[in-house]
């Protein structure tokens, strides 16, 4: 579905941004026309102006012309007067008439002239004006033009700009279109997979709705019949009833009481080197008890001080024992926390230590303030530091009001109601918040306080080195305290959740009765747990599958193996038959060696018998047989060949019948021997025979499978080539239907391209004219 609302939003941007496009083509197409118009109307302003010139250049060309004649005329008029006015010099003797008469003549010529002069001097201004005036047009003209090409050739960029902007929105829109074509074909599929699984689950709906009634039906009169009273009606009864099982508020519980003890510790070592600290720094300072006694309330204050292992280690072993109650099998809420009260009274008795070595500590630094080397700056922070003391053990008797609060729910149901818990819990992590700004501003104020102490002229390595342990210690204790407040705070919609409550009720547990419940509890779980029957381990399916072509498949099948048995149990009986007979033969065999013993002592007897006359003999005689009984007991052994050596001097005959004897039972073992070689060869030939046939049936069956898979995978194939194909069609259909509407659209453009440049052109070619003119 979220693909679905993706692809409908991206559709409707494309389409928004398809109608601006649209909009801006139109506005582009009147811009267009406009420009046009005004063209048009420029090009027929400059027919009017041109006609204009060329009446003007007609009117300068006859004024031209005329002042050449009237020019003409004067120079003519000139010479006449010239050639009059040598006459009359010649002709004054003549008489005055004709004097007279050319005086008239030339007057007559004198204001014609005068006449023409005028006339080509207003003509001479009015050629002078209609130059001017046409030189001043020409340039408007000129200025219009160039302002008209600019406008034209801007107007002609935003249009190829929107051109390639609008053919690239198009294959932009070709393209989505046709991812979400496909898209929308898988989502239907999927839609349709959907529809399916509605209509089985809707299906499996309805028959859980019918047998969960059925099972209420039957449980509801179960309960009317077996049941005598309802207990969770009584609260007293509820309150003894096991809760729900919550494995995740306990696994969480469990997870949150870790870090918490994580946490404890981590305070507890801090708070352990802070109050050492603190009793080293009083040995040292402001007098050093190594050199002089130091005053009684320090004494004082440094015994109480050595005793905070005795208050501060118990917290730590409280909260483990708090942590190892908490457990997966147990219920974990306020009223059966037990574990709580014991924390919460060693947290009283810290808090009670703080109050007791609280008016030592501020007597100590005032004693400090009253050294001879204390500055003003010092005794301003010590008071700091007595302001600081005085915050963090208020706030730890609120911390100690607030957890004793808590604690009480587990000892008394009345000690706070349940809805007061979640701003108790508000209030605890308002505290700790506070407490952790509060040792954050003593750590603070202890660094400016020992950045002072180190100014001083008497201060020593053993005070610096003491004084940066403390300021150690008190960043410790900073970390320790922010930490547990924003565990605290993170966790407080944990703390405030009730996780169990009784069967039928939302009251809190009794914690009178939260013993007894936890109880039932433990005897319900052993019971269950009694009755349980360990199910047999299930073998798994690929498992089982390759056990069974083993078993099918292996050569020491079932009948192999008995085949196999009977011929080993044959080979038995006739290897026993062979070993009574050798027994017997054995048996035989010790008689004859018996025998052949004797003979030889008779023979030694009456070896020294025939010897007894010479002493040499004797003693000859006597190491020969020495010798013989030597070797006879350094080699039992070989007892067969020294009998076969001590035969052959008396009998031949036994010795060889003893060596074919032995020749012909080595050669019958080694042949039994190639025998039950044979046998065991053949018996597994025939195993593996066996288990081919075997094999070869079930790859038939397989290979049966396999044919019909790999038709059915035809027929698949098959099918999705026609719909690729009719897809092919459709977006080649689509694709031709947009192929045609930008070949209009290019049409229109060329159109409007060559409209442009005929403009172009016919501007260029009046300013050419003009500029010839």
């Amino acid at each position: 579905m979220a693909n679905v609302t993706d692809l409908q939003t991206k559709y409707s941007k494309l389409a928004q941004e398809y109608s601006k496009l649209r909009a801006q083509n139109q506005v582009l197409k009147k811009g267009v026309v406009d420009e046009q118009a005004n063209s048009t109307s420029l090009k027929e302003q400059l027919k009017q102006r041109d006609q204009s010139l060329r009446k003007q250049e007609q009117e300068m060309d006859s004024l031209s012309f005329r002042n050449q004649q009237l020019a003409k005329r004067v120079e003519l008029l000139q010479e006449e007067l010239a050639v009059s006015e040598a006459k009359g010099k010649k002709g004054k003797s003549k008489g005055d008439s004709p004097s007279q008469h050319g005086m008239q003549t030339q007057n007559v010529f004198d204001e014609d002239l005068q006449k023409k002069i005028e006339e080509n001097e207003r003509l001479h201004i009015q050629f002078y004006e209609a130059d001017e005036q046409h030189k001043r047009q020409e340039a408007e003209l000129k200025s219009r033009l160039q302002e008209l090409e600019k406008n034209s050739e801007q107007h002609q960029a935003v249009v190829d700009g929107l051109t390639t902007k609008y053919m690239e929105t198009i294959e932009r829109l070709q393209s989505d279109k046709a991812r979400l074509e496909v898209k929308a074909q898988t989502l239907e599929r999927e839609a349709k997979e959907c529809r399916l699984r509605t209509e089985e689950c809707q299906q499996q709906l309805r028959r859980c709705q019918s047998e969960l009634n059925k099972q209420v039906k039957q449980s509801s009169s179960v309960i009317q019949e077996k049941v005598p009273f309802n207990d969770t009606k009584f609260s007293d009864y509820n309150s003894l009833n096991v809760p729900p099982h919550n494995r995740r508020h306990q696994l969480k519980a469990r997870d949150v009481a870790g870090q918490a003890l994580s946490f404890i510790q981590d305070l507890v070592a801090a708070l352990l080197n802070f109050h050492s600290y603190t009793e080293q720094r009083v040995h040292i300072y402001p007098l050093d008890s190594s050199i002089e006694q130091i005053s009684p309330l320090n004494q004082k204050f440094s015994q109480y001080l050595h005793e905070n292992a005795a208050y501060v280690r118990p917290l730590e072993d409280s909260f483990l024992q708090l942590h190892q109650s908490i457990t997966e099998d147990t219920v974990t809420v306020l009223e059966t926390v037990v574990k709580l009260k014991s924390f919460a009274d060693n947290f009283s008795s810290y808090t009670h230590f703080l109050q007791k070595i609280l008016p030592y500590q501020l007597k100590s630094l005032e004693e400090e303030c009253e050294a001879p080397l204390c500055t003003a700056a010092l005794r301003v922070k010590n008071q700091e530091l007595q302001s600081d003391m005085k915050r963090i053990t208020s706030m730890f008797e609120k911390l100690q009001n607030y957890i004793n609060l808590l604690a009480s729910l587990s000892v008394r149901q009345d000690a706070m109601p349940q809805s007061s818990t979640s701003a108790v819990f508000t209030q605890l992590a308002g505290c700790l918040h506070i407490l952790h700004d509060t040792v954050k501003e003593m750590s603070k104020h202890y660094n400016q306080k020992a950045g002072l102490e180190q100014e001083l002229p008497t201060v020593t390595q053993k005070l610096c080195t003491t004084t940066e342990c403390l300021l150690g210690s008190l960043g410790s204790l900073n970390s320790s305290t922010g930490k547990i407040a924003t565990f605290f705070s993170n966790n407080l919609d944990f703390f405030t959740s009730t996780g169990y409550s009784p069967r039928g009720s939302t009251a809190a547990l009794n914690p009178l009765q939260a013993e007894s419940m936890l109880s039932n509890k433990k005897k319900a779980a052993a019971y269950i747990h009694a009755i349980r029957k360990p199910r047999p381990q299930s073998v798994p399916y690929k498992e089982a599958l390759s056990n069974r072509r083993v078993l099918t498949s292996s050569t020491e099948s079932r009948e192999g193996l008995t085949q196999q048995v009977q011929q080993s149990q044959e080979k038995i009986a006739r290897l026993e038959q062979e070993k009574e007979h050798w027994l017997l033969e054995a048996q035989l065999g010790k008689v004859r060696l018996e025998k052949e013993n004797q003979r030889i002592v008779d023979l030694e007897t009456q070896l020294a018998a025939a010897l007894g006359g010479s002493p040499n003999s004797q003693t000859a005689a006597a190491s020969t047989l020495a010798q013989s009984h030597e070797e006879a007991e350094t080699e039992p052994k070989a007892a067969g060949k020294e009998t076969t050596l001590c035969t052959s001097l008396v009998g031949d005959e036994e010795s060889r019948e003893h060596l074919i004897k032995t020749h012909y039972m080595m050669r019958v073992g080694e042949l039994t021997t190639q025998l039950q070689i044979s046998d065991s060869k053949a018996v597994h030939f025939h195993s593996e025979c066996r288990a081919l046939a075997k094999r070869l049936a079930i790859a038939e069956k397989s290979r049966e499978a396999l044919s019909e898979e790999v038709k059915l995978a035809n027929q698949n194939i098959t099918r999705l080539q026609d719909e690729l194909a009719t897809t092919k069609r459709s977006y080649e259909d689509q694709l031709s239907m947009m192929s045609d509407h930008l070949c209009s659209m290019n049409e229109t453009l060329s159109k409007q391209r060559e409209e442009i440049d005929t403009l172009k052109l016919g501007n260029k070619g009046n300013t050419k004219k003009n500029k010839g003119r």
